[in-house]
This record gives structure tokens, sequence and C-alpha cells, in this order.
């Protein structure tokens, strides 16, 4: 069975497929200070909407929301149906504490609390 839609009802049906993507998805990427969302990402790469694409290549920052998830390194990989499609060339997650040169002893104190007097 095939079903035959007209252009203008495809169209508008792919304009809320969108919408509903776009507005579900907090993901984003960080390229020379301008942001663009993310439609899709997967373990070694993620696409965006071909109108707002990022340059093909290079240093940008991961955020689900505002916080940070990674640094990449990207590059285009492919096109089609209003998105491009971009490789993770590298991937650094980010941590949330400062990185330690010793080991901590998981009994350690957190802090000192002196006394007064």
């Amino acid at each position: 069975m095939t079903t035959h839609l007209p252009a203008d009802v495809q169209a508008g049906l792919d304009a809320a497929r969108n919408a509903a993507l776009l507005k579900s998805q907090r993901l984003r990427i960080v390229a020379d200070d301008t942001s663009y969302r993310v439609r899709r990402i997967w373990a070694d790469g993620f696409s965006v909407a071909a109108d707002d694409a990022p340059p093909p290549r290079g240093l940008v920052e991961l955020y689900d929301g505002s916080r940070h998830l990674a640094h990449c390194l990207i590059m285009a990989s492919g096109a089609e149906d209003g998105e491009i499609f971009f490789d993770f060339k590298q991937r650094s997650d980010v941590s949330g504490g400062q990185p330690l040169d010793f080991v901590r002893a998981p009994d350690a104190p957190v802090a000192l609390i002196e006394k007064d007097g």
C-alpha cells in the first residue's frame, strides 16, 4: 500500500516534526561564540539543522542546557534531509572537579573546622 500526500501537507508535517524535535532537545554546541542546537546525537557524532550549521570542522563545546559536557574536535561527514552530520574526531568529557596530582584517601576529611577560643 502506498500513501501519497500533497506537497504542502508533507511540508507542513515535516515542519511540525522538526519543530517538535528542536523543542525536545536541550543539547547544543558552541563554536566561535555561536550556539547551534543539536538535533540528534550518537556515540561517534551528531547532527544539526542544515539552515544553521556550524563551520564544517574545528573545536566545539558540547552542552546540555547550561551544563558543559565535552570538548570536541569535529568534522562534517555528510548531509541528508535538511540535516548535516558531524563526526567526533576527538571527544574529551568534562569532569566535575579539579584534577588531582595525588591519591585522595576515601576517608579523608572534607574540610578543617577550627575551635574558637
